[in-house]
């Protein structure tokens, strides 16, 4: 399930023990799960203030539900994710088989995550369910907010958007996805939005902060990008507590 230059919203986790450490691999096979509204912003950093009057993407979204509840509070939002060029059959088909997958996966590998924020497995469950059935929901009712195209071509003009969320997928992945298609990636999600960026989580899946991250951050401030990293009270992965915020003083002119 791949789409030429496009990448999937969510992947499949297997854990490995070493000796010393743990680490993540990634399997090929891609899950389609997301997070509810309040979770954006919690891991985003954001409370509902923040927004108000200005034009928002979700990239990638996958079957989130911060599009259906944001726009039902009057905000201005559009998802992407190369998913959603399925039915809707075919969706709500994915969303089930991946949170049940994952969360067979958490069940034997709990001990690996921080549960202050979901206390348990079968409350990330309903977390990802509720998502997932909102989103469900709404894409149905409302597909034009909802963009099957993926990082690093956005199908979008110049500053489009004031706000880009962008989760689960950059600095996670780094083993599978390249420095180049980083820096591509992150100069795509700046070219359509006029505001800010922000990016979580900054750690890769060994737990550890992405070596792309402080050399993306240099090379694009080298550029003028104004760059700053702000602690979320949300934990999930260990150590996973800062969002990446960028923005260009260029863009809009």
């Amino acid at each position: 399930m791949s789409h030429h230059g496009q990448i999937y919203t969510l992947y499949t986790i297997s854990v490995h023990h070493c000796m010393t450490q743990t680490t993540f691999e990634v399997d090929r096979e891609f899950l389609f799960i997301g997070r509810t509204f309040e979770e954006y912003l919690s891991l985003f950093g954001l409370d509902r203030t923040d927004l108000t009057d200005r034009p928002i993407l979700d990239c990638p979204g996958g079957p989130s539900s911060f599009t259906a509840v944001a726009s039902a509070l009057g905000t201005e939002v559009m998802a992407v994710d190369p998913m959603y060029e399925h039915t809707l059959e075919t969706l709500e088909a994915e969303y089930r088989d991946a949170i049940d997958r994952n969360v067979s996966q958490l069940r034997e590998k709990r001990d690996l995550f921080v549960w202050d924020y979901y206390d348990s497995v079968e409350i990330r469950r309903r977390y990802l369910r509720a998502a997932a059935e909102r989103f469900l929901t709404d894409f149905a009712r409302h597909p034009g907010r909802y963009v099957a195209a993926g990082l690093p071509d956005l199908p979008f003009a110049d500053d489009t958007f004031e706000l880009t969320l962008s989760g689960n997928l950059l600095f996670v992945y780094d083993d599978r996805l390249d420095r180049e298609f980083h820096e591509a990636a992150a100069r795509e999600l700046l070219r359509v939005t006029a505001g800010e960026v922000r990016v979580f989580p900054l750690a890769s899946l060994d737990r550890t902060r992405s070596a792309f991250v402080d050399d993306l951050v240099e090379t694009l401030r080298d550029e003028g990008v104004a760059a700053r990293f702000e602690s979320v009270d949300y934990e999930f992965q260990p150590g996973a507590t800062e969002v990446l915020v960028l923005s260009d003083p260029l863009s809009g002119r």
